[in-house]
């Protein structure tokens, strides 16, 4: 039997934005071989600059999964505070913006590690709850998602004409 990693979760750091950005590719992939006619190929959802600047803004945390220096893996959060509403209870969530594991390390249970550690986080920040959204083409990360005790909060439906 394979010795299990030991996994170190962390806030992403500046070094971290190479690695990051080959992740945000994975996801991409995943996400233009699901949906083509949305999403393009070669392109990531956030650049360098804009990582930078994520890392540096405490309400937008950047978890990251590392073992002997490598990262195998990030959870990419937002704070979402209550906004004003006449029909919503002023709630406090964590959005994950987006949740990757390296390919060649899927199955080692260090998303489910990091998702801990976000849960964590929202619990130390007096969140309500924590959201996502994720592709209906993508069942792998649904099944993963719902084995950690997410569930549907609702349902985003289209008609492609």
């Amino acid at each position: 039997m394979e010795k299990e990693k030991d996994i170190n979760i962390r806030l992403a750091e500046k070094r971290d934005i190479p690695k990051l950005l080959s992740l945000l590719s994975q996801v991409l992939t995943v996400h233009a071989n699901g949906r083509p006619d949305i999403f393009k190929y070669n392109v990531t959802k956030y650049n360098d600059t804009e990582l930078e600047a994520i890392i540096a803004d405490s309400t937008r945390p950047i978890f990251v999964a590392e073992s002997e220096d490598n990262v195998l893996g990030y959870a990419l959060c937002m704070l979402q505070c209550p906004m004003t509403n006449s029909v919503l209870n002023p709630i406090k969530t964590l959005y994950i913006d987006d949740l990757c594991v390296d390919e060649n390390c899927r199955g080692e249970k260090i998303g489910t590690k990091l998702f801990q550690r976000v849960k964590m986080f929202a619990r130390e920040k007096g969140c309500y709850n924590i959201t996502l959204n994720v592709w209906s083409f993508n069942e792998s990360a649904m099944k993963f998602y719902e084995s950690l005790g997410m569930k549907p909060q609702r349902e985003y439906k289209e008609l492609i004409l």
